[in-house]
């Protein structure tokens, strides 16, 4: 395969995970905004923070509204990372691998841009925003459905996993990262009560919360939430789960190209760090520390993906 068509389909992917996340990002903080109404401001804040757009809002406005917030981080094409421009990104790759999808495949991400693009081209009223971000996260799922139904178990369907994965990994951690000062557990030992709100909002900024209730009952403690976020196999959001479907579908790279690169090596690495941690050694080594590290792994991954199988050039 063309390491141009093999970047597009990766970024295709990587955008549509963007967009997605985004609005999952935004319907967690206005969750938390309408029932923590004495400091709505520092967890739109944080959206922004989590979103990694925080200097490009910061150069546009000088308050954390939530109208504000909610129009940056979904419509406004002038922000890289907003869910609009996301979505007409992970269009544009994929009218440039049009040939490599299946008429299914295309057409759901082509009647997804379509629809958010008629969706979000009024600023959104906050009696309209659950229906809207719902919207965006049904044509994210109809791509989803449309691959895993209808595309080859090739290189092709491997590419697009790859970028899924990373884009997924890097949200995730950068979640945990932004709130890791409710996830220390000495908030536990002390037998202290944090606001279960707070943890809910950790949980449904990336879609675990009835996952986490299922397997945990009412035991919703910092070491709970953290271990099913990093370590948990089962959920496809955690970051073992995400980094387990990057060496799977590298290694089917290797396989079917005959050939294994420096990041085929990287994300084994990866892979044994996260095998040799328990949650406790992961509060020992420091968490925020230890999220830092993995997200400075998962992105010099994706760049070594890029060289290895020359996206560019």
């Amino acid at each position: 395969m063309l390491g141009k068509t093999a970047g597009g389909l990766y970024w295709m992917f990587r955008f549509l995970e963007r967009c997605e996340n985004t609005a999952r990002l935004v319907e967690a903080g206005f969750r938390i905004a309408l029932t923590r109404s004495n400091d709505p401001v520092s967890e739109w804040k944080s959206v922004v923070s989590t979103a990694g757009a925080r200097s490009n809002y910061d150069a546009k406005y000088d308050t954390y509204e939530a109208a504000y917030v909610v129009d940056f981080l979904l419509r406004d094409t002038a922000n890289p990372s907003s869910a609009l421009s996301a979505v007409e990104k992970a269009r544009t790759n994929a009218r440039m691998v049009r040939t490599a999808l299946t008429t299914e495949v295309w057409e759901a991400v082509n009647e997804g841009w379509m629809g958010i693009k008629e969706t979000l081209k009024s600023p959104i009223k906050e009696t309209d925003l659950p229906a809207v971000l719902g919207e965006i996260r049904r044509h994210s799922a109809l791509v989803r459905g449309a691959l895993h139904g209808t595309m080859l178990r090739n290189d092709i369907y491997d590419f697009t996993q790859i970028g899924l994965a990373l884009e997924r990994a890097d949200n995730t951690a950068r979640i945990i990262d932004v709130k890791y000062y409710t996830l220390l557990p000495s908030a536990s030992f002390v037998g202290s009560t944090l606001d279960n709100v707070q943890w809910e909002t950790i949980l449904r900024s990336v879609s675990a919360h009835r996952s986490f209730r299922w397997l945990n009952d009412e035991n919703m403690t910092p070491s709970s939430v953290a271990d099913f976020l990093i370590l948990d196999p089962r959920f496809p959001r955690s970051l073992s789960f995400c980094s387990r479907i990057l060496e799977e579908s590298l290694g089917f790279l290797a396989k079917d190209y005959g050939a294994r690169f420096t990041c085929h090596d990287m994300i084994s690495a990866q892979r044994d760090k996260l095998r040799e941690h328990t949650i406790a050694t992961i509060f020992d080594e420091g968490l925020h520390q230890f999220i830092t590290a993995y997200i400075d792994d998962i992105n010099a991954i994706g760049q070594q993906i890029e060289k290895d199988y020359r996206f560019i050039g």
